[in-house]
């Protein structure tokens, strides 16, 4: 008799078998970045011959379409749909990754192609985000075959690939095809896990609001012999302006970036006890860095960063005797869905008047990928938390929302679903540089972990449709 038990070990023989590896193999080889012009062809390429033969293998009516917005990448969606009185839920992914950094690679390691290295695979994407969404199909196509070919639910998915540009024209193309899209939850799989041996759902992500911080004080630079000591230098400028706003200890001082009432009860509770660490090489956790009074775990599932991403002043590839005649920094709060983010460039040019620096400017204002978090306590989320816990035999660690940005808010917007991120990944996979890998051990969990949630999802004690 078909059985949960079956569907999970058809999960891990695929794994298990090589399987999967070839598949991840397939997927990687196809240099699916969206910050590079010289490989958007391969943007429709990874939608159309990476997954839509396979999907429409799986009874999926798979279709690429346009992006919205000219100069992005294409969009997949494909509906599965058994029986419209039972739950929809819909998976998303997204097929684009970051440039590949070729140059930058360890020996023997290249960005579009898969190494096998002991405990993990590496290769642009395996992490992020082609191996997470792989897995999850993978264990849908392991669950239809236990089950002769039915699921006892429906699927559709949305596959972007446009991620790694802010997710560009996915918020026009969910509001123009609610209809298409419409479910009962978003299940999906990006990001890291707390550490890489725990699972994990995260129920939202934090926001991005950036800004550049400029000074210019005059058409160009004056001799740094002559005017040196006697002219305003812009740099030193910026860095006091920059100090202003953050002390020598990560605490933000503009305090109207922060939320009124702290940490919410509701969110310390969830993160009582939660662990950060497990990211190897790459994991960089400095003890008294951040707001006073919080635990890690708080400062980065619960409160609000700032940090500098760039800044430059004169030309340090070519540095000449001068004083610059101007300093700009690109600034970035990384932010929850309890923080006053209507109110970030106000608060600042307030701080930064009061504080003497009103020749600061701010420019280009403005939020990138806003905040999103589902209550930990959505029958969907407990669903998906008590499936995990069943499959894997231990804690699932449920965290309000992850310490990065996805595209979360634009399905709850337009589709009011609630949110379900289950990561296959961890914090040092080094997703966005050179050396991308995915763990072996947290894949294998991570393709038993889904063909455990199909499973359950086919059965009677699913959550029912949302009204």
């Amino acid at each position: 008799m078909p059985s949960r038990d079956g569907a999970i070990s058809r999960a891990l023989s695929f794994f298990d078998d090589g399987g999967y590896a070839a598949l991840l193999s397939r997927l990687v080889a196809i240099p699916s970045t969206s910050q590079d012009p010289e490989h958007a062809s391969a943007l429709p390429r990874y939608l159309e011959e990476g997954l839509s033969a396979w999907v429409r293998k799986l009874g999926f009516e798979a279709t690429v379409h346009p992006n919205p917005k000219p100069g992005f990448g294409p969009i997949l969606t494909a509906t599965r749909i058994e029986d419209p009185s039972r739950p929809t839920i819909l998976l998303y992914g997204h097929g684009d990754t970051v440039r590949g950094l070729d140059d930058q690679w360890h020996d023997g390691l290249k960005p579009w192609q898969v190494t096998d290295a002991g405990d993990r695979w590496y290769g642009r994407g395996t992490a992020d985000n082609k191996g997470q969404h792989a897995l999850n199909l993978a264990a849908l196509e392991a669950v239809l075959a236990e089950r002769g070919g039915k699921l006892g639910f429906n699927v559709k998915l949305v596959i972007e690939t446009a991620e790694e540009r802010g997710s560009q024209g996915l918020r026009d193309f969910v509001a123009a095809h609610k209809d298409l899209l419409a479910a009962d939850a978003l299940i999906a799989s990006d990001g890291p896990r707390v550490e890489p041996d725990m699972p994990t759902i995260t129920t939202g992500t934090r926001g991005t609001w950036h800004c550049d911080l400029a000074i210019r004080l005059r058409p160009g630079g004056v001799h740094s012999g002559h005017w040196g000591g006697l002219t305003r230098d812009p740099a030193v400028l910026l860095c006091h302006a920059i100090a202003s706003i953050m002390d020598r200890n990560g605490k933000i001082l503009v305090r109207d970036w922060l939320p009124a009432g702290g940490v919410p009860p509701k969110v310390k509770a969830l993160l009582d006890g939660c662990p950060i660490g497990g990211g190897g090489e790459a994991a960089s956790v400095d003890e008294g860095w951040g707001e006073p009074g919080l635990s890690a775990a708080e400062k980065i599932y619960g409160w609000q960063s700032f940090i500098v991403l760039a800044m430059v002043s004169g030309r340090p590839e070519n540095p000449v005797n001068a004083v610059a005649p101007d300093a700009r920094a690109h600034c970035q709060i990384r932010y929850t869905v309890d923080a006053p983010v209507d109110r970030f460039e106000a608060a600042l040019r307030a701080h930064l008047d009061a504080h003497g620096f009103d020749f600061v400017k701010i420019e280009n204002a403005a939020i990138r990928m806003p905040a999103s978090r589902t209550e930990a306590e959505d029958p969907w989320v407990i669903f998906a938390r008590d499936s995990l816990a069943r499959t894997l035999g231990r804690k699932v660690q449920v965290i309000p929302n992850s310490s990065g940005g996805l595209p979360g808010d634009v399905f709850v917007d337009h589709l009011g679903v609630p949110l379900v991120w289950i990561p296959h990944s961890y914090s040092g996979c080094k997703q966005h540089g050179p050396d991308e890998h995915l763990l072996k051990a947290t894949a294998r969990e991570g393709i038993a972990s889904f063909a455990g949630i199909w499973w359950d999802l086919g059965e009677s004690g699913a959550p029912g449709r949302r009204s």
